[in-house]
């Protein structure tokens, strides 16, 4: 992970931090193209893991955890991400394995990002 994709988990970590609550306690991202993509540990809060002890409690977070995440950036734009990127965000693609507290991120800008940051290590 270079220093442009380090910067790009902080920036993830705080946007789900600041609209969700909590963030990952671990991200990693790697530029591929124009796509993001972040792998998400530790998403889960407590209260989460407690609802997930239940089979009807884990497709209900997994439900959250999906199309809730998506239509959050829907709503609210990541503009920090965008300015730190200098392209616009398009869309995203969630999803998360709630017995391993592991999910992954696909954001998709709209200008080839691993092109533009690998070119300025």
């Amino acid at each position: 992970m270079n220093k442009y994709e380090a910067e790009f988990s902080n920036l993830v970590r705080s946007f789900r931090k600041k609209h969700m609550g909590k963030g990952p306690s671990k991200i990693s991202t790697t530029f591929c193209k124009k796509w993001a993509i972040c792998e998400m540990e530790g998403n889960l809060s407590p209260i989460e893991k407690f609802i997930a002890s239940a089979d009807e409690g884990k497709q209900m977070l997994r439900a959250a955890r999906t199309e809730m995440v998506k239509d959050m950036y829907r709503k609210t734009p990541p503009v920090e991400m965008e300015e730190f990127l200098q392209c616009k965000f398009v869309d995203l693609f969630v999803d998360i394995d709630i017995e391993r507290d592991f999910g992954i991120s696909i954001f998709v800008f709209d200008e080839d990002i691993e092109e533009k940051f690998s070119k300025n290590l």
